[in-house]
C-alpha cells in the first residue's frame, strides 16, 4: 500500500507501530529492507517496536532474525503470562474446587463399580461380581467414616483456601515494597492483591539482554551506562553504513501526555526542540537523548522497558526523573499507547522527515463476511480487544500521513492469525495450522519485499534508470 511514489535522496523514516508479538514482524521487516540497501534516515518506534528500532539504529538488523534474536528464545514463551500470584491462587483454587467435589466423585465411581457387580452378576461371573460388591461397600465406608470426609477434607479446603490468600497477601507486600513511588494508594485494599494480570518480566528480560548485545557484550554496565553508552555509540557512528537516528515514545500515566525520546543528528536538534502548537512546555514531552542530562539517567533502556507495558493489563514501568529536569526528580509511571503511532507521525515530520513507511503487525479492518471466532478467554479477549485498537490507530495515522509526506508507504499483512500475546504460536483456522512466531519473522520479510521492495522500490529505479 504506497501513496505517491518512493525517491530514495529522500530523508525517510520507518515507523514500527504494535505491541508484543509485533515486534518479530517488525524484525523480518527490518531485515528485508536492510537487504534490500533500502535508505532509512530515521527509525520510529512504540511498543514492541522499540527493540527493533534500537537494534536497527545500531546495525544490528540481522541479529533481529538470527537464532540468538530475542523472538527466538525460549524465554519468550513465558511473554506475558499471568503473574505467579494469580497463577498460584488459581492452582489453589482448583485443588480447594476438586476437594469440595471429592465426595461427589467418590459416590460416582463407586455407583460404578456397584453397577459393574450388578452386570458381573447377571453374566454369571459371582466371584468377580462379589469381589466388585465388596470393593463398593468398603470404600465408601472408608471415605464417609472418620477422619477422611468428615474432618481430612473441610481442613485440606480450608488449608488450600489459606494458601490462596496468602500468596495474595505476600504478592500486594512484595508490590509495595517494589514501587518506587510513595504515593498514597486510593482504593480497597483487594485491588492491591488484584493489581495487574500480565507479568511484563518476560519479554523485559529478553529485550534488555538485546541491549547488552548492542552494547558489544559490556559487562559490569549499569542502566545509566547502558543508555549512555548507546547515544555515544550511535553519535560516534552517525553517516556510517547500518547506522541511524532514532525516535521512541511512550506514554506517561501520570503526566497525561504522550513523552517522545529521540537520538538525531545535530542539524536536527533545534526543530526537535521546538514547542508544539497547543502542547505545552516542550521539554514535558520530549527528551534529547544527546544532552547530557538525559542519556545520563539512562532513559534508552526506560523508554523500551517502558514500551512493553501494556495499558491496564501489565504495570507500568516507574521512571524518576532527574532532579533539575522540568519534572524535578518526580517518579512517574510510562507504558505503551496504541495511537502513539500518530504522534511519531508528527514528530518525525517536524525533523525533516519527507517520506515515511508505517510498519505494522495488524492486518486491515474487516469487510463483510469477514467474522471471525469469538475469544472467550480473558488473554485472548484482552489481546484481540489490543490488536482491533491497533488497526484503527494504524488506519489514523496513515491518514495523518498523507497529508504531511510526499511519500506514504504501508508494510502490513492481509492476513495475520497470530494475536498480541501469542507467542508461543496460533492455530490458524484459515490454513488449518499452527503458526509460530519465526514463521511471523518470515511473514514480514516477505510482507516487506511484496509490498513495497519489488513493487515500490525496484519500480522506481527502473523509472530512474530510463
Amino acid at each position: 500500500m504506497a501513496l505517491s511514489s518512493y525517491a530514495p535522496r529522500l530523508r525517510t523514516a520507518v515507523v514500527l507501530c504494535g505491541a508484543g508479538t509485533a515486534g518479530a514482524y517488525h524484525a523480518g521487516v527490518l531485515r528485508a529492507l536492510v537487504d534490500a540497501g533500502v535508505k532509512i534516515d530515521l527509525l520510529a518506534a512504540h511498543g514492541a517496536g522499540g527493540i527493533g528500532a534500537l537494534s536497527g539504529a545500531a546495525d544490528g538488523v540481522a541479529d533481529l532474525s538470527s537464532a540468538t534474536s530475542p523472538w527466538a528464545s525460549v524465554r519468550m514463551k513465558r511473554a506475558y503470562r499471568w503473574r505467579a500470584a494469580l497463577r498460584l491462587a488459581g492452582w489453589g483454587a482448583l485443588v480447594a474446587i476438586a476437594l469440595l467435589l471429592a465426595p461427589l466423585v467418590v459416590i460416582v465411581l463407586a455407583s460404578g463399580v456397584y453397577v459393574a457387580g450388578v452386570v458381573a452378576s447377571l453374566a454369571n461371573f459371582p466371584t468377580i461380581a462379589a469381589s466388585l460388591v465388596v470393593w463398593y461397600d468398603t470404600a465408601l465406608g472408608a471415605m464417609f467414616d472418620p477422619p477422611i470426609l468428615p474432618t481430612v477434607m473441610p481442613r485440606a479446603v480450608v488449608a488450600a483456601v489459606l494458601v490462596v490468600a496468602g500468596v495474595f497477601l505476600v504478592a500486594a507486600i512484595r508490590a509495595r515494597s517494589g514501587e518506587r513511588t510513595r504515593r498514597r494508594a486510593r482504593g480497597a485494599f483487594w485491588w492491591r492483591l488484584i493489581a495487574h494480570p500480565l507479568d511484563p518480566s518476560e519479554p523485559e528480560g529478553v529485550v534488555k539482554d538485546a541491549v547488552w548485545r548492542i552494547m558489544r557484550g559490556a559487562t559490569d554496565m549499569s542502566r545509566a551506562d547502558m543508555g549512555c553508552r548507546y547515544v555515544e555509540l550511535l553519535t560516534e557512528n552517525f553517516g556510517q553504513p547500518g547506522f541511524h537516528e532514532v525516535m521512541l515514545a511512550v506514554h506517561d500515566l501520570d503526566a497525561r501526555r504522550d513523552i517522545v525520546a529521540a537520538v538525531l543528528a545535530p542539524q536536527w536538534h533545534q526543530a526537535f526542540g521546538q514547542r508544539r502548537v497547543g502542547a505545552g512546555p516542550r521539554e514535558a514531552e520530549s527528551m534529547n537523548l544527546v544532552e547530557e542530562r538525559a542519556h545520563d539517567s539512562g532513559f534508552v533502556v526506560d523508554f523500551v522497558v517502558g514500551g512493553l507495558r501494556l495499558p491496564v493489563a501489565s504495570t507500568p514501568h516507574e521512571v524518576t526523573f532527574p532532579d533539575k529536569g522540568y519534572w524535578q526528580g518526580e517518579t512517574h509511571r510510562w507504558c505503551d499507547r496504541p495511537e502513539l503511532v500518530s504522534r511519531l507521525i508528527d514528530e518525525v515530520a517536524r525533523v525533516g522527515v519527507e517520506q515515511v513507511i508505517l510498519v505494522s503487525p495488524a492486518a486491515p479492518a474487516a469487510t463483510p463476511h469477514d467474522l471471525r471466532f469469538r475469544a472467550l478467554d480473558l488473554r485472548s479477549r484482552m489481546g484481540e480487544a489490543l490488536r482491533s485498537v491497533e488497526t484503527a490507530a494504524f488506519q489514523d495515522a496513515w491518514a495523518l500521513a498523507a497529508n504531511r509526506f510526499s511519500g506514504v508507504f504501508a508494510i502490513r499483512p492481509s492476513h495475520n492469525p497470530t494475536g498480541p500475546f501469542d507467542f508461543s504460536g496460533v492455530y490458524d483456522e484459515a490454513s488449518d495450522r499452527m503458526r509460530t512466531l519465526p514463521e511471523l519473522v518470515q511473514m514480514g520479510h516477505d510482507d516487506a519485499y511484496r509490498q513495497f521492495i519489488e513493487p515500490v522500490v525496484a519500480a522506481g529505479e527502473r523509472v530512474e534508470d530510463m
